[in-house]
């Protein structure tokens, strides 16, 4: 399958938080430490970009911070950027509207502390917009770990409360006479209550014991 053909139509933006010490996380960061959440972070982040390289489309990462021209991000395989706009929802809208004055005909965000994503998850996402304007991945928390469309909304990204549980039921509201599907509902990581019964965070909690 030639690369270039397959993946000229179709965006993924990873949204990411440059992984330093002290930074994100802060609500699984108050149980277990700052080390351990940390640890955790680059795990999670090592975990986005294997399901992600092999993807069939355009991929940019959107650091939060800086761009790190050598970290996990293969620069051969993703475009980097640096996230824009007061608050998350601008700095979502401006890396869609960046995709879409490109000429992308279906965008895709992610975050990138997701275990339980997988890249068939993902080119699942992409199908479903053949048939659907939007695709949502419901997060158990009451937010989105996906959020994917062929045409810009402007209100999925104004007042939300973002990071609270009523973000998803906003967003489903935005978008209620559009065609839209909804992927499985996952559980994103926030918590230690998130993580302590995973067997693949033990390694990083072994201090919690």
């Amino acid at each position: 399958m030639d690369f270039t053909l397959a993946s000229s139509q179709n965006l993924l933006l990873i949204f990411t938080r440059n992984p330093e010490l002290g930074k994100g996380k802060r609500r699984l960061a108050a149980t277990i430490g700052d080390e351990a959440t940390l640890e955790i972070y680059k795990f999670l982040l090592n975990h986005t970009s294997k399901i992600t390289k092999n993807l069939y489309a355009k991929k940019i990462v959107y650091y939060s911070e800086e761009i790190w021209a050598n970290d996990i991000w293969d620069n051969n395989r993703y475009d980097k950027k640096v996230q824009v706009g007061a608050d998350l929802g601008e700095r979502m809208a401006n890396a869609f509207l960046d995709g879409f004055s490109k000429g992308f005909d279906k965008i895709i965000i992610i975050g990138s502390d997701m275990l339980n994503l997988s890249l068939s998850d993902l080119e699942t996402a992409f199908k479903a917009l053949d048939k659907y304007d939007f695709v949502v991945g419901p997060a158990e928390d009451g937010g989105y770990y996906l959020l994917g469309m062929k045409t810009f909304k402007k209100e999925l990204f104004l007042n939300k409360i973002w990071g609270t549980d009523t973000v998803l039921q906003d967003t489903l509201n935005d978008i209620k006479y559009e065609k839209t599907t909804l992927l499985e509902a996952r559980n994103d990581i926030d918590y230690y209550e998130d993580i302590k019964d995973i067997s693949a965070f033990e390694p990083f909690l072994k201090h919690m014991k």
